[in-house]
């Protein structure tokens, strides 16, 4: 008789504290209508209220739930990648701590899971967010989806279960910037969705401000794609084509007697404008050589200060 799958269940924690205990019970509820092989890790990204201590408890009251606190905020995307490190299911789920991702749905993503796929994303059809936030998230998808040449899906988000060699290839990429839809559509394999329920936050605000998606934004897009320097070059050639057309212009209108005198303003307009284009091309190779300088520090991606219940 085959036996049941291990399952691990990665949480990146922010903000959560009261959703925390309620998450755990709906949590194991779920799993053990699937296998009793399972775990729960939280990862507290260094939150502001008393998530760690929460997390402590839980983890004295049950062995399978396992705790990591990173040394300070390193991000959601790194969180993620901790946890995943951390982990030794054959399958698994990573959703957020704030309960919009219902635990409910586990079960519903892992039973088309085993229809043969190696990942199942939780489409999250009708969000639970307000007008402004969902307008946000569909330009960041958008824009994401041009500069990346991929298909972005707006509705997609963390929530989703994958095999472990899905989550194996992601984990062996190298990227210093991590942005975790991104990378586990980049690697590939037999992906599917499924409509997930999306519910109300419990939380008053998400911790991701305005600020904070436009950076993550930028740096997403250096990451995964160099096609703003493309756009560069191609933008550069398209000032130089109305250089040349304006210069036999006013080559002509010299010619036919029409230019008495320079002009001193189009002179200045010129000089101005193509001193922006030139500080601003410049600021783009600026960033990705950032980029690099980056990734050869090669720094750790996240420092765990203190684990419970795991082992290492």
């Amino acid at each position: 008789m085959k036996s049941k799958p291990y399952i691990s269940v990665v949480v990146p924690v922010y903000g959560c504290n009261d959703s925390l205990r309620e998450l755990y019970i709906r949590l194991s509820k779920e799993l053990h209508q699937i296998s009793e092989n399972y775990e729960i890790i939280l990862v507290n990204d260094c939150s502001h209220d008393d998530s760690w201590a929460t997390i402590l408890d839980l983890c004295s009251r049950d062995t399978r739930v396992k705790g990591l606190n990173l040394s300070r905020n390193f991000g959601q995307h790194f969180a993620i990648t901790a946890g995943l490190e951390h982990s030794n299911g054959d399958w698994l789920v990573v959703m957020d701590c704030d309960l919009q991702d219902k635990p409910e749905e586990i079960l519903n993503l892992y039973t088309k899971a085993k229809e043969g796929y190696d990942i199942v994303f939780a489409q999250r059809v009708d969000r639970a967010d307000g007008y402004i936030k969902k307008l946000i998230s569909k330009l960041f998808y958008r824009a994401l989806a041009y500069f990346t040449d991929t298909n972005q899906d707006a509705t997609i988000g963390n929530f989703g279960i994958y095999c472990r060699n899905a989550i194996r290839s992601v984990l062996a990429m190298q990227d210093r910037f991590r942005f975790f839809p991104t990378m586990i559509k980049w690697v590939g394999f037999n992906s599917t969705s499924i409509p997930v329920e999306h519910m109300q936050r419990l939380q008053s605000e998400s911790s991701y401000t305005f600020r904070k998606l436009v950076h993550l934004g930028i740096n997403t897009i250096l990451t995964f794609s160099d096609k703003p320097l493309r756009l560069t070059v191609k933008f550069g050639l398209v000032l130089v084509l109305f250089s040349l057309i304006f210069t036999v212009y006013n080559i002509y209108r010299y010619i036919d007697g029409q230019i008495v005198e320079e002009g001193w303003t189009s002179l200045i307009i010129s000089i101005w404008f193509l001193s922006g284009m030139i500080i601003f091309i410049l600021g783009i190779i600026g960033l990705y050589v950032g980029r690099i300088f980056d990734n050869v520090k090669n720094r750790p991606l996240y420092i765990v200060k203190e684990k419970k219940n795991i082992d290492g």
